[in-house]
């Protein structure tokens, strides 16, 4: 029987990603938490500040994948439109989620006050969950398979913190990584016979130049660990047949 395999979408909104301004480290830390979940991080979309940009990403990746996650754009400014876009997508209404005006107005209440502008912050779509931000009051957004998160990466980590356990997936990947001083052209047959024998078996080949010479890393990925282990030992002892040496853990 065919392992169930559970995928996630990511869309990264923002004008000053694309801009170059502002380097998005959220890509990696959702997809290394995604796979410890037992889900497969299976496409990244990184669009602008506009609703129909947002609307068309959001519908799309949100029909082809078990989840969607989005980050940035749920701030206090006018041009944090994800909500408003996001219910544009589903058509439905935004509103004020009352436990999140609570949560809100505790937090500001040392710091100014809640004002018009924070209040966005607790605008959801209708019919929306929250999820918890224990690090600056404004929380997340859970509707259907969505996941609307912050795009500062020290909050969305602590979101993701909160999901912990909460969603349904898979067994999580496992991967060696094994290294040698060859050319990747010389191997890429070799790799992929070797991915062919070891069915759920992945192989990703990395190559480098360094010290005046060429080599390249090869990690193996599957959720069964012995899978992983028999790849590994088959393609040792193909390098070796060659007469190459692989070096476990990588170069």
């Amino acid at each position: 029987m065919t392992e169930r395999i559970w995928t996630a979408a990511l869309v990264v909104i923002g004008d000053e990603i694309l801009s170059g301004r502002t380097h998005d480290k959220n890509v990696a830390q959702i997809a290394v938490w995604l796979n410890a979940q037992g889900i497969r991080l299976a496409e990244v979309r990184v669009v602008a500040d506009r609703t129909e940009a947002i609307v068309e990403a959001v519908n799309t990746l949100r029909a082809r994948n078990d989840y969607l996650f989005t980050t940035g754009g749920i701030g206090p400014t006018h041009d944090d439109i994800t909500v408003d876009a996001i219910a544009a997508a589903l058509g439905v209404d935004v509103v004020h989620h009352p436990r999140a005006l609570a949560v809100l107005e505790r937090y500001y209440a040392t710091r100014g006050g809640l004002t018009e502008a924070r209040k966005r912050m607790a605008r959801v779509p209708d019919g929306a969950d929250l999820i918890e931000n224990r690090l600056s009051g404004a929380p997340g957004i859970r509707i259907g398979n969505i996941f609307i998160m912050a795009g500062v990466p020290h909050i969305t980590a602590g979101m993701l913190d909160t999901l912990t356990g909460t969603l349904e997936g898979g067994r999580p990947l496992v991967a060696r990584t094994i290294g040698c001083w060859v050319a990747e052209s010389e191997v890429a047959d070799m790799l992929r016979e070797a991915e062919r024998q070891h069915e759920g078996v992945a192989i990703g080949s990395y190559p480098f130049f360094r010290e005046g010479r060429v080599g390249a890393n090869f990690v193996v990925r599957a959720t069964d660990p012995a899978r992983v282990d028999a790849c590994v030992d088959a393609i040792v002892a193909a390098l070796a047949t060659a007469g190459h040496v692989a070096v476990d853990g990588g170069i």
